[in-house]
């Protein structure tokens, strides 16, 4: 492990800090439209060269640890960006980019060029504070509070210019949210009184050292809290009613980025906290279960943002096999298809609400004709729908391939569980093609009318804006860019996967060399 620079050893935390400095700014000057694009635009860049250059020095060097206040761990709070960390805060920070450019353009076209917004900028930035907190964070308590912030602002997002459905859908993310926020806090306070430490680190030390009984109902209840935050059966059913709802944008970013942090905050404490030296029988039949309940779901909607979220739900499940595995191979496979749906499903989403902003509707059944009157569109739906179907040579291809791998290799259930993967992809399939036939097939359709004008989206407008629509192009760009270099992502994510399994190089990292874990 290469001893990192006192400059690199800050970036983690410029990280974190750059969005908050952002958010601020833009508060200040509300009265400025063009001064609030601006800040957001290049705060994101720069936590997006800073996340590269975390991950090159991971890669290269092991994790960068940044203590704040000069307090060691475990007694102080410390940032990580391990390879893991750094590449998810990478892919993370470039969606959040290209959203905030499609958001940006739809508040041009609906409201003017010159109109500022008092919390939209502001809160876009707090929320990827949040994110960038979540991914780099060396703690269970600092996870919390970044898990908080994403709420706070995921809940002013989902309810910004408010409607009846909107509230109904808001309340029902927050009353859950809330609920999961409380039993994550009540986890965190049982785990400090029987181990004395909430530093990742530290804990990786500390608990197997418990007994067993008490570790597996800690194991357990930290499964059920990310289990909520990243959607996974049966704690998936708030979802598919809280997102279909915002605004293309927010939902975007809500479906590419929330439920992924949960399912990092899973890979993390699993395999760091409460490591299994096989496959986990429990875990394996959640993904299982996972991957076709929300299969069958997207079937039965007529919705397009609906049926989005329930295959949002569905390739959760994907992501579950690889982490029940508890191999290298399989952690590797997670961290792979992680990487691949942020940006396809934020894609997707952005697609939809393109094509909402152009019919007028939801409805799959109300539109038709889309490929004759905008071929484009129907580019741009297609490359990302084939791409979360995982129809060759596209990065879900890839990375639903080292995941079939992955299960093979974990004998009967494993094998199992990759055979729902393929059965999950045939429904993914099927549910894009009918959406295609529906959508982009027949006679064109006149667009409906905007029947909530005073809403935060305005549809039926017969038309594609173009910057909106080359921030779309740009998510499919980067989903084609993961597929061509899927060579060197994955010795990336194989590196991140057996980091993970082996914990030594993390803990060492933090604690100080020589400390191993068990």
């Amino acid at each position: 492990m290469t001893p990192h620079s006192a400059l690199l050893t800050a970036l983690p935390a410029v990280a974190v800090l750059l969005p908050i400095l952002g958010a601020a700014l833009s508060v200040i000057g509300s009265r400025s439209a063009r001064l609030q694009r601006i800040i957001g635009i290049v705060v994101l860049v720069l936590v997006s060269a800073i996340a590269a250059v975390l991950l090159v020095a991971a890669d290269r060097g092991g994790p960068v640890v940044t203590e704040l206040g000069g307090w060691p761990a475990p007694v102080g709070i410390v940032l990580v960006a391990d390879r893991l960390s750094a590449l998810l805060l990478l892919i993370s920070t470039v969606v959040t980019l290209a959203v905030l450019v499609y958001a940006i353009d739809q508040r041009i076209s609906d409201y003017g060029r010159e109109t500022p917004s008092t919390t939209f900028h502001p809160i876009f930035l707090l929320l990827s504070t949040g994110v960038s907190l979540a991914y780099l964070t060396g703690d269970l308590f600092s996870l919390f509070v970044a898990f908080e912030i994403m709420l706070a602002a995921s809940y002013v997002l989902i309810t910004r210019r408010t409607t009846a459905v909107q509230v109904r859908s808001g309340m029902t993310y927050v009353i859950v949210s809330l609920a999961s926020s409380l039993l994550f806090l009540t986890t965190i306070a049982f785990v400090y009184a029987a181990t004395g430490t909430v530093n990742l680190a530290d804990l990786a030390e500390r608990v197997p050292q418990l007994p067993p009984l008490l570790t597996t109902v800690l194991g357990l209840m930290v499964v059920v809290v990310f289990g909520i935050k990243a959607a996974i059966f049966p704690l998936h059913f708030w979802l598919p009613d809280s997102y279909p709802n915002a605004p293309a944008p927010v939902t975007a970013l809500f479906a590419g980025l929330l439920t992924k942090v949960g399912i990092y905050a899973l890979l993390r404490t699993q395999t760091l906290v409460f490591p299994h030296d096989r496959p986990s029988l429990l875990l394996l039949v959640v993904a299982g279960l996972t991957m076709v309940v929300g299969a069958l779901g997207a079937l039965a909607q007529s919705d397009l943002n609906r049926l989005l979220s329930f295959l949002l739900v569905s390739h959760i499940g994907f992501m579950l096999v690889g982490l029940a595995v508890f191999d290298a191979s399989g952690v590797a496979g997670t961290a792979l298809y992680v990487v691949h749906h942020i940006t396809v499903q934020a894609t997707l989403f952005l697609v939809s609400g393109l094509i909402t902003r152009r019919t007028g509707t939801v409805s799959i059944d109300a539109m038709g004709g889309l490929l004759k009157m905008s071929p484009g569109l129907a580019l741009l739906f297609a490359i990302p729908a084939l791409t979360l179907a995982g129809i060759p040579p596209t990065s879900g291809f890839v990375a639903k391939l080292a995941l079939l791998e992955a299960g093979v290799g974990a004998g009967v259930a494993g094998s199992l569980a990759a055979g729902v993967i393929v059965f999950a992809s045939l429904l993914t399939l099927y549910a894009m093609a009918r959406v295609w036939v529906r959508v982009f097939w027949g006679k064109p359709k006149e667009p409906l009318p905007d029947n909530d004008p005073g809403d935060e989206l305005v549809v039926g407008t017969a038309r594609t804006s173009t910057p909106m629509f080359v921030a779309s192009a740009a998510l499919v760009g980067v989903s084609v860019l993961i597929a061509v270099a899927a060579g060197p992502l994955a010795e990336v994510t194989t590196r991140a996967g057996s980091d993970l399994i082996e914990r030594a190089p993390y803990v060492d990292a933090v604690l100080g060399p020589g400390v191993a874990a068990p």
